[in-house]
């Protein structure tokens, strides 16, 4: 019998994520929600701008009002749920078992499921960003304090809040592979992601510093998320916070594909 060709496995796991409910809603409503939050932050300031202080108006940032903080978790929490959800759901309800004994090469089945996660999570993050910094920054030019992509540190901060997604989702999938259930990893990506790395903050402990320098959400925030770089040498390069979102996704394709090769369904 000839092995399924990869591009029909593609395929498969296509139908499978879009077959989750949990998919459609999470990317649809949450894509929605992060985008009316821009909407509102920058009409908030746009109104509100004349009464600011003159130290306030120094300190705007406009990109904050386009991806907040609070973007940024809603973002990471959906991926992550939808990547822990893409894996867990096959072992719930015992698809795992049809599609290994379909293509007993587990090692391509992994590697379908996980291209096929990080393809449509990019777009879904490219899509957030874009879509976060248009409408807001339309409705800041009314007061001549928009930004342009062309601007310094703007590309670098949209590349980074797009690769939020599918760093969290290839996350979300390591942690499904490892637990194999889903409130235990929903809960595990939440606490792993954004909750634990909310309470990090800068320290005089140097190796302290080192180890929060390790959570692309911390790295996000105090890094690759700003246009203009705080001079502190305790927090994160951007040398080092880009390879914090290379590594991360990473460490979980090998897990997952570890999980999957060595433990029975």
């Amino acid at each position: 019998m000839r092995p399924a060709r990869f591009r029909d496995l593609l395929a498969a796991e296509w139908i499978k994520l879009w077959s989750l409910r949990s998919t459609r809603w999470l990317l649809g409503f949450g894509t929605l929600a992060i985008v009316a939050f821009a909407v509102q932050s920058s009409l908030d300031a746009y109104y509100n701008w004349p009464g600011f202080p003159a130290m306030e108006k120094a300190r705007f940032n406009p990109l904050t009002e386009a991806f907040s903080g609070l973007a940024a978790t809603m973002l990471m929490i959906g991926a992550g749920s939808i990547g822990a959800l893409t894996i867990v759901g096959e072992y719930a309800t015992g698809l795992i078992r049809t599609t290994l004994t379909a293509v007993p090469a587990r090692h391509r089945v992994v590697a379908a499921k996980l291209t096929v996660l990080g393809a449509v999570m990019l777009a879904t993050g490219v899509l957030v960003s874009a879509a976060t910094f248009g409408v807001s920054q339309a409705i800041l030019s009314g007061r001549g304090i928009a930004v342009s992509p062309g601007d310094p540190g703007v590309l670098r901060v949209l590349a980074a809040n797009a690769l939020l997604a599918p760093v969290s989702a290839l996350v979300g999938i390591g942690i499904g592979a490892l637990l194999r259930h889903t409130a235990a990893a929903v809960v595990t990506v939440c606490a792993v992601l954004v909750i634990v790395p909310t309470f990090f903050r800068p320290t005089v402990h140097e190796w302290l510093n080192d180890l929060y320098a390790l959570v692309p959400f911390y790295v996000w925030r105090t890094c690759l998320g700003l246009p203009q770089l705080r001079d502190d040498p305790a927090l994160p390069t951007v040398a080092g916070s880009w390879a914090v979102f290379a590594l991360w996704p990473l460490a979980a394709a090998v897990l997952t594909l570890l999980l999957v090769h060595r433990r029975d369904v």
